[in-house]
């Protein structure tokens, strides 16, 4: 059970769900990537190779706890969030407190789908969430349950 479920207040639902985007892998493999270059250029850039894979596994490790720790959701009366194992940093909003959801996407994001969020709430703040996935689709049914209750 993850936190979302375990936030759920009294008649309250998850309507949708979003995680991190794949691409939170990318340094990793970029980082196999030039260990198998180095390994296969020969014995003197071995050490160089070992180093890159090294970095590669531990990068690849961050990443997948990162994807694994980190839960968005849209409920029918909060936006809920939760990134972070050791620190966590979480949003809890209540669907009449948001005033808008900003995507911003480059180009990778918009070829493979993923962007960030920025939620801001009422008396200015306003909370950054990179590398999700579909953050379209997750300002969509925000917008929808926003539209709902009114």
């Amino acid at each position: 059970m993850g936190y979302i479920d375990q936030n759920l207040m009294s008649g309250e639902h998850v309507v949708y769900r979003t995680k991190l985007h794949w691409i939170v892998f990318l340094w990793p493999i970029i980082f196999i990537i030039l260990a198998f270059v180095f390994f296969a250029s020969g014995k003197e850039t071995a050490i160089l190779g070992t180093l890159f894979f090294l970095i590669a596994i531990l990068s690849a490790v961050l990443a997948f706890i990162s994807l694994k720790t980190s839960e968005f959701g849209v409920t029918n009366k909060r936006v809920l969030i939760k990134v972070g194992f050791i620190r966590r940093n979480s949003l809890e909003t209540l669907l009449q407190k948001v005033e808008g959801i900003q995507v911003n996407q480059g180009i990778l994001g918009r070829i493979f789908n993923y962007g960030t969020i920025l939620i801001k709430g009422t008396g200015g703040t306003s909370n950054p969430f990179h590398k999700i996935e579909a953050p379209m689709e997750f300002r969509k049914k925000v917008q929808e349950q926003i539209a709902s209750i009114q």
